[in-house]
Parts: C-alpha cells; sequence; structure tokens
C-alpha cells in the first residue's frame, strides 16, 4: 500500500490539472474573444461562463494542494525553476476575477477599461501556463532555444484555450454570435495542433528514456493510436466546423466534445512519456513523496473533498445548462 500510495496522488493530480485545463480553459478561450466583439455580444459571452469561471479554478487549487503536500520535493524543484511564470499566471487570474465584477459595475466610461483588464488577464494566465508546460517539458533546461519553445507552447496554448472558448460559445449562444465562433474556432483549431505537433516532436528528443518508451516495439504500434486518435479528431472538428459557418444548427457539441478529446489525447500521451517521473529524469513520484503516514492522512482529506467537488460541478454544469441568458450580477 505504502508503495502504491505516490502512484494514486500522482494519478489524482494529474486528473484535477487536467480538469482544470478543460474547464478553466474554455472560459479563458471566451476573455482571449472578447475584443473580436461589440459590447452587447461581449455581455453575452460573459453570460455564458459566469456561473462556471469561478468554480472551474478549483481543480487548480486541488493540483498545486497535491504537489505541495504530497510531493513536497518536486514542489520545491518545479515552484523554484517557474517561480515567474507562476507569478504572472497568478496576477493574471487575479485581474481576471476582479475585472469580471468590475465590468459591469464601474461607470459606463469605464466599462472599456475593464473589458481590456478581463482580456489581459485571460491572456496573461493563459500563456504563463502554456510558457511553464513548455520549461516543463524540456526538464526546465536554460538558453535560447528552451525559452523560443515555451514562448510557442505557451502561444499554442492560448490558440487551444480559444479553441474551447469559441466551441463552449457555439453551444450557449444565438444564431449570430454562433457562427463567427465556428470561425473562431476552425482558425484556433490549427494553432492547437501546431503546439501539440511541437509537443510529440520535443518529448521524446529531451530525454533517450523517452524515446524508447514511444519507439521501442511492440509499444509502436500501440501507441500510434494516440497521434492517429488526435489527427481524426482534427479532422472532424475542422469538417464540422467548416459546416457551421456556412449554416446555423441547435447547439452542436461535437466541436466541444473533439477539442476536450484533443486535450485529454494530450494529457494521455504526456503522462505516459513522464511516468514514473515528476520532473523529467530528475525525480521519480516515490522520491518526491511525503512520508507514507503523512499520505495516508493527506488521503483522508482527498476521499472528502474530491467527491464534493465533483459533485458541485456535476450540479452547476447541469442547472446552467442550456443557452445562456441576459447577463445579471444580483
Amino acid at each position: 500500500m505504502d508503495q502504491a500510495l505516490p502512484l494514486i496522488f500522482m494519478g489524482l493530480m494529474g486528473v484535477a490539472m487536467l480538469a482544470y485545463v478543460v474547464l478553466d480553459g474554455f472560459d479563458l478561450g471566451v476573455g482571449l474573444l472578447l475584443p473580436l466583439v461589440d459590447d452587447a455580444d461581449k455581455d453575452r459571452m460573459i453570460a455564458s461562463i459566469g456561473p462556471f469561471w469561478d468554480a472551474n479554478e478549483t481543480w487548480l487549487v486541488l493540483g498545486a494542494g497535491i504537489l505541495l503536500v504530497a510531493f513536497p520535493h518536486a514542489h520545491g524543484v518545479v515552484l523554484t525553476a517557474l517561480y515567474l511564470p507562476v507569478a504572472f499566471m497568478l496576477i493574471g487570474l487575479i485581474l481576471r476575477g476582479v475585472a469580471f465584477d468590475f465590468r459591469v459595475k464601474a461607470h459606463a466610461d469605464h466599462k472599456a477599461l475593464w473589458n481590456r483588464a478581463f482580456v489581459a488577464g485571460s491572456a496573461l494566465a493563459a500563456f504563463a501556463q502554456g510558457f511553464m508546460l513548455g520549461k516543463y517539458i524540456l526538464g526546465f533546461a536554460g538558453g535560447l532555444w528552451p525559452f523560443l519553445f515555451a514562448t510557442l507552447i505557451g502561444l499554442c496554448l492560448m490558440a487551444g484555450y480559444a479553441l474551447l472558448g469559441a466551441t463552449w460559445l457555439l453551444m450557449k449562444t444565438g444564431p449570430a454570435l454562433k457562427q463567427r465562433a465556428a470561425g473562431w474556432a476552425r482558425r484556433a483549431l490549427w494553432g492547437t495542433a501546431l503546439g501539440l505537433a511541437a509537443v510529440s516532436v520535443a518529448t521524446p528528443l529531451v530525454s533517450e528514456r523517452i524515446f524508447d518508451k514511444w519507439f521501442a516495439m511492440p509499444e509502436f504500434i500501440l501507441l500510434l493510436q494516440v497521434p492517429l486518435a488526435t489527427a481524426v479528431l482534427l479532422l472532424v472538428a475542422d469538417r464540422r466546423l467548416k459546416r457551421l459557418c456556412q449554416q446555423d444548427l441547435p447547439r452542436p457539441w461535437e466541436p466541444f466534445a473533439c477539442a476536450v478529446g484533443l486535450f485529454v489525447l494530450a494529457a494521455i500521451g504526456l503522462a505516459y512519456s513522464l511516468y514514473p517521473y515528476l520532473v523529467v529524469d530528475r525525480l521519480t513520484a516515490w522520491q518526491a513523496a511525503a512520508a507514507p503516514e503523512s499520505l495516508k492522512f493527506i488521503l483522508v482529506g482527498v476521499v472528502i473533498t474530491l467527491p464534493a467537488i465533483i459533485a458541485y460541478t456535476v450540479y452547476v454544469y447541469r442547472v446552467f445548462w442550456g443557452e445562456a441568458g441576459e447577463l445579471r450580477y444580483e
């Protein structure tokens, strides 16, 4: 049991971070798309994420909390290497949260300022998360090329979040905005594809161990299903979005499902590459884990907390499902 505890927490942390990327990804994406519409549509877009965005960040708190308490050694390495981008991400999330409330409560002549703050907070948080992912994949290597790679992944994650946000709007808004969102999603789709390709190429090249895991036989044949499934989802999403650009369909959910599928497949590939390491070829889950007694105590808290988070998330999405109504802050 003691040997299994680090793997349990590693899995829980991975699930929490994936849930955060998908759920907070679409509302960050909506924030990135805000400058493309007029004030009336801005309110509609904000209304589509209003009941969800605050709760979505709970998954980030859970994932970061597990890293801190269950893997303190890895937490020290990761936060030391990513101190500045983490700080920028938090600034972006705070700015977005403040702007969300102030944009409607401020005087009319200040509303545009808070709209820009909402966009800036969304962009800063999204880019910082992608930059951190790029640095993490390369094992926190320094130098110009690792910096440029992390920057590319930051930009591509912004595209990925824009894809999630645009496909979310397809399900939550009316015909006029829906067709525009389909066009945004189609353009963001290929920026997302670029990021997936960059990560797929860089990950096996950064480590001989990872290269061998992916390209040794017969594992290569089995793992080939991941890139093939990714390619299929990209093509299906592109065809569906092309059709939605030309005609209105009632609450199309397929593009959003494809976008979520792309992130899930990317997470599966990355998890397979990294396992059992939390820091590439430096710290395994067992080396980074807290004492077994501490992990058992923490597991009790997780067993209580995680079902509550899942239940609340399901309840909120069930209650507020359907096309978004008028924006209200009462």
